[in-house]
């Protein structure tokens, strides 16, 4: 793996990063894809619930949340804005 991709569980809250591989498959793929989680998109890390988990994030003016677990699978490239 390359040491400049992240997680997108690990971006912290407030930082942007540009989606660079999905490592799901199946449905999560497809679900992921759907969202419009696709290459060079870029994410916004907006909050993370009070217990950690799901964390919400802003993508194309969307808002939506994403367990740990599924946004382990999408690798991103952290972006300064």
């Amino acid at each position: 793996m390359d040491k400049n991709l992240i997680t997108l569980d690990k971006l912290p809250v407030g930082s942007f990063g540009k989606v660079r591989k999905l490592v799901a498959d199946g449905i999560s793929r497809r679900r992921l894809l759907d969202l419009g989680l696709i290459y060079d998109t870029t994410v916004e890390s907006l909050r993370k619930s009070p217990v950690g988990d799901p964390i919400a994030y802003e993508i194309r003016g969307a808002v939506f949340a994403l367990r740990s677990e599924e946004a382990s699978k999408i690798l991103v490239e952290s972006i300064y804005p």
